[in-house]
């Protein structure tokens, strides 16, 4: 298998993974119980998640060993709570079996990988109890093993077949989780992290045989969050009363000395990484001792801490100071761009190519706007997803929170440009998203290396035109291709011809283009605003 279809694989994966943990979190948070019933298991898995891929897609890796060596990392950087900590050690240990396997016997390779990976969480959990997503983690790699003796010969579907055997066996193992851990028994519920890591496992499963498993019922997803029952736990006045994280930069003998340091502070300790860099999470009631604990191994940074008992007051207070009215977050793909969108009173998170944002970003400015109805502008197809995983979790905050699903700059230009807060919510949603809708986008670029698009080949120094989001024109004149776009977005008639130039854009290419409509159309107006934007010279749109 090429190096390409492998990278592509895995960036199927990654795709399908991020959708179908943004599908579940909800249902994944409702189940969260332990090993603190704080009802952001899903929530921490997806972004954990989300900050690996994130990781492979900003460094365009050449080769599987360098997508999986970032995927590491930026799991790592990016891991969220016990569930994302534990689940970016699994991904770090899976990416070196991966590296470390025999590509001729992809079956035992996969099945090896999971053992790995399975066992290295283990080894991460100070304390590991069974009926978690570590019970869940081995069942799967014991039946991948298994599955490796009545594997077919073929290459690609010896793979499928062992990660199917693996996901059934994850969802049998998820299945049981409450006869082993009695507090998911008493709530009725089944283990948050192991139905997370399921849908890593049903994911695999569609990559390799295009067929995703059916996922479980939910099995208390309306119910309200359940609360310990017993003195003593998370959450209660005599539990630890803080989650410590922290990024650690240390050798390995000062880590072993560290983990014996926290181990008799709380619960919940997890020290994963290796190479240096360590990400330490553990449930305290002395944040200060297990904070002086790193600095005696290393030197901590990006110290998280978090007051369980507070965070249901904290949500609330928060709701409360909320004011009255709308607030618009929109996602700009350049600093001139970004300059019009907040002359229109919006909130402004910067994307675009090469700098995707992440959900975690969009939050943040959701809850920056202080408003208690926000609208979002993703104004990308990649970024339409996180948008909405921010929403679902600014509704879990208490906001009113809707996206309009634009895919275009000048998508969102439209939709802003007819904001009205004095409206309904629901009547501004209806009217921004029909200004969006109406309008047709497209773009030019240059053709970075040869390719195959919709339009034919093309090769490195091409100029291409892009039409609802497909390349439909190639050509030598970037001029020439631009008209062309242009022509193709007004056959459906129009009244109003938006350009946004881009950093790469000349004079000459405006006035072109310019120049063109007001010949051509005298009836369509033309306006012309300075994006600021990379890789695309200009950005079209037709209203």
């Amino acid at each position: 298998m090429s190096e390409s279809v492998e990278v592509a694989l895995l960036l199927r994966w990654c795709d399908l993974t991020l959708a179908g943990l943004g599908d579940a979190r909800e249902e994944i948070d409702a189940l969260n119980v332990y090993p603190v019933p704080d009802g952001d298991t899903g929530t921490n898995l997806y972004l954990t998640f989300e900050a690996a891929r994130q990781a492979v897609l900003d460094s365009d890796p050449g080769s599987l060993g360098t997508a999986l060596s970032v995927f590491a990392r930026g799991a790592l950087l990016g891991a969220r709570g016990n569930s994302g900590v534990i689940l970016s050690q699994l991904m770090r240990a899976g990416a070196e079996g991966l590296l470390r396997g025999d590509p001729a016997k992809p079956g035992q390779m996969l099945a090896d990988t999971l053992t790995m990976a399975a066992d290295a969480a283990y080894v991460a959990v100070a304390r590991p109890v069974e009926g978690t997503m570590l019970t869940v983690a081995r069942a799967a790699a014991e039946a991948a093993q298994q599955a490796v003796a009545d594997a077919p010969a073929d290459p690609a579907a010896q793979m499928g077949h062992v990660v199917r055997e693996a996901s059934e066996a994850a969802r049998h193992a998820l299945d049981r989780t409450p006869e082993q851990l009695e507090v998911l028994a008493l709530a009725g519920v089944v283990d948050a992290g192991g139905r997370g890591l399921c849908v890593l496992f049903d994911c695999a499963e569609e990559t390799f045989t295009g067929i995703r498993p059916a996922p479980p019922r939910p099995r208390r997803p309306d119910d309200k969050l359940p609360t310990p029952a017993s003195p003593g736990a998370d959450l209660s006045a005599d539990g630890p009363a803080y989650e410590v994280m922290y990024l650690l930069d240390a050798d390995d003998p000062a880590v072993a000395t560290l983990r014996r340091r926290l181990a008799p502070l709380g619960d919940s300790l997890v020290v994963v990484g290796g190479d240096g860099l360590w990400n330490v999470h553990v449930h305290v009631d002395d944040v200060g001792a297990a904070v002086e604990a790193g600095i005696e191994a290393g030197r901590p940074h990006r110290v998280r801490v978090t007051h369980f008992a507070e965070q249901v007051s904290q949500a609330r207070a928060a709701r409360a100071a909320t004011g009255q009215g709308r607030g618009v977050v929109v996602v700009a793909a350049g600093a001139g761009l970004g300059s019009l969108f907040a002359a229109a009173d919006t909130v402004v998170v910067r994307g675009g190519p090469g700098r995707r944002c992440s959900t975690g970003q969009i939050l943040e400015a959701i809850r920056s706007t202080s408003r208690a109805e926000v609208i979002v502008l993703p104004n990308d197809p990649d970024t339409v997803t996180v948008a909405e995983a921010a929403a679902r979790a600014a509704r879990d905050e208490g906001f009113r929170a809707a996206v309009i699903p634009t895919r275009a700059q000048v998508q969102g230009l439209a939709a802003a440009a007819v904001h009205d807060a004095s409206r309904s919510f629901d009547d501004d949603v209806v009217q921004m998203t029909s200004a969006a809708g109406h309008t047709r986008q497209g773009a030019v670029t240059i053709a970075a290396k040869d390719a195959m698009t919709m339009a034919g080949p093309c090769r490195a120094g091409d100029s291409l035109g892009v039409v609802e989001g497909d390349f439909v024109i190639v050509g030598a004149e970037i001029g020439d291709v631009a008209v062309e776009v242009v022509e193709r977005l007004l056959s459906g008639g129009g009244e109003m011809v938006t350009v946004v130039r881009g950093t790469e854009a000349t004079e000459a290419l405006v006035d072109q283009v310019e120049a063109h409509v007001r010949r051509t159309r005298p009836e369509v107006d033309v306006v012309v605003y300075d994006g600021g934007q990379p890789r695309y010279p200009l950005l079209i749109g037709v209203e």
